[in-house]
């Protein structure tokens, strides 16, 4: 099965746990009358309305290019991620609305055992399947997975923590612990959610991956080769499962095309060896200059103009450069 089918199957995975999850946390409210239950029910709306935005985003994402997309349908799990993220936090806005008018208008709790293990039989579940989604997600590159895992993953911590509360309610009878437990874990989900819309609009905006970056230099670093003098102008976009490598290879000057050619292919062959073929590559070569001599460990240089001093590291920061600067980096 390819990436992109493995996702759309684990998403309707996740979707149909969703519905059911929340189908529990409604009745174990509907019995207690728990404004901390109700808290967890909400997030579980959400995650609802999410697995289904998912799953849709995922079924674009997977469309081939076409004319009109020619990078793909990747990004529309940029905004998926957002619209979850955006609906985690309203949910816990409104947590808030209902934690506080219950601190003035107090309900009865009822059955409140049944309900803490109601509850608790659906964080088990949800944690299960975050572990599940997220893995798949890393996996796959997919940032919907992967958003949607931390969530089921967050989600099961607030739900702990009210089971905690609960408990320390039936212990206690102090009805005021009910509304303190549930404004407690609705700042935490607003916090869950902002992160989320966070790095779904840094995935929007093509911000830098330093991580990505750091695992790359570190590949290219050990099996570099001995005709590549420097490598610049480096830059990484993610296109839901895909990224698009886009850099400049700095070769001898006095290499034909085919030459050229023959070592960008040894580095696009480097790349998908830790990458596979999830991809893609733009490599431009540029012919080496007088300064270049200085870091060029070339030992049967034919044209060589000055002695060679030092090989430098490629790091995040001097692959980023156009080449003068990052000749002056070095």
């Amino acid at each position: 099965m390819d990436k992109a089918r493995q996702n759309i199957k684990t998403q309707k995975i996740i979707a149909i746990i969703s519905i059911v999850l929340f189908l529990v946390k409604i009745s174990a409210w509907v019995v207690t009358s728990s404004v901390a239950i109700l808290t967890d029910a909400l997030e579980s709306i959400v995650n609802v309305v999410a697995g289904l935005i998912g799953l849709y985003s995922l079924t674009v994402s997977a469309k081939p290019r076409d004319i009109d997309h020619p990078y793909g349908h990747g990004k529309v799990e940029f905004i998926s991620a957002a619209v979850e993220g955006t609906c985690i936090a309203l949910a816990g806005v409104f947590v808030i609305y209902e934690a506080g008018l219950n601190l003035f208008i107090p309900h009865d709790i009822k059955k409140l055992n049944f309900g803490i293990m109601l509850i608790g039989g659906t964080a088990i579940v949800n944690y299960v399947a975050g572990i599940f989604c997220e893995r798949t997600g890393r996996k796959n590159n997919s940032l919907a997975l992967i958003s949607s895992g931390k969530h089921l993953k967050s989600d099961t911590y607030t739900t702990a923590g009210i089971i905690v509360g609960l408990i320390l309610l039936y212990l206690t009878k102090i009805n005021w612990v009910d509304s303190a437990v549930a404004i407690l874990f609705a700042l935490i989900i607003i916090y869950t959610g902002v992160k989320i819309v966070r790095s779904s609009i840094a995935g929007i905006m093509d911000e830098a991956d330093d991580n990505l970056l750091k695992n790359l230099v570190n590949t290219l670093n050990k099996k570099r080769r001995i005709n590549w003098m420097d490598l610049h102008n480096v830059r990484i976009i993610k296109y839901g499962a895909i990224l698009h490598l886009d850099c400049h290879l700095t070769v001898p000057w006095y290499f034909n095309v085919h030459e050229a050619h023959h070592e960008i292919d040894e580095l696009s062959q480097l790349v998908r060896e830790d990458y596979g073929e999830s991809v893609e590559l733009f490599v431009h070569s540029d012919g080496c200059l007088e300064f270049s001599c200085h870091i060029c460990h070339k030992t049967d240089c034919p044209v060589r103009k000055h002695s060679y001093l030092r090989t430098v590291e490629w790091t995040v920061e001097n692959i980023r450069l156009n080449v003068k600067h990052s000749m002056e980096t070095k």
